[in-house]
């Protein structure tokens, strides 16, 4: 009995699932102000497959942020970016851009990623795109949070 057992545990063991951290794509991901006085600021992430050659497909994040303060009126920045990372490991910067409408919300979008999205942040985050400075996140928010 205690065979049996002890070999279907491990049969158990052996044949279930790893788990990991990576996730179900697409998904969506809201990104919250780090300055809570900033409570209009929000912004959204869509993370899922592209295929754009014939090799294997890559990962590509969109945002779109609404209510963003003037870049200058929080230092020498003149514009907002999109950044991903995986900690002590790889980052991603990207470009939002302004609407045309006064106040309007940034957008922006990367589609060359090849790394697995486990461990990820994304931000949108201050930027001088005169001297290339990255300055500090206004909104942000951790892959794990990220919705099918």
């Amino acid at each position: 009995m205690k065979k049996i057992i002890l070999f279907t545990l491990l049969v158990t063991v052996l044949l279930s699932p790893t788990p990991t951290n990576a996730i179900e794509m697409p998904c969506s991901l809201i990104l919250e102000p780090i300055d809570k006085n900033l409570t209009n600021s929000k912004g959204v992430a869509i993370i899922y497959k592209v295929k754009l050659t014939p090799s294997f497909p890559r990962t590509n994040i969109s945002i779109l942020a609404a209510h963003l303060p003037k870049p200058n009126s929080l230092g020498d920045y003149n514009t907002y970016e999109g950044f991903a990372f995986i900690p002590n490991e790889i980052s991603w910067r990207f470009k939002l851009y302004p609407s045309k409408d006064i106040d309007g919300p940034w957008a922006g979008a990367i589609d060359d990623i090849t790394a697995e999205m486990k461990n990820v942040s994304i931000q949108v985050r201050l930027s001088n795109s005169k001297n290339n400075k990255l300055g500090p996140a206004i909104l942000t928010n951790d892959i794990y949070n990220c919705k099918p």
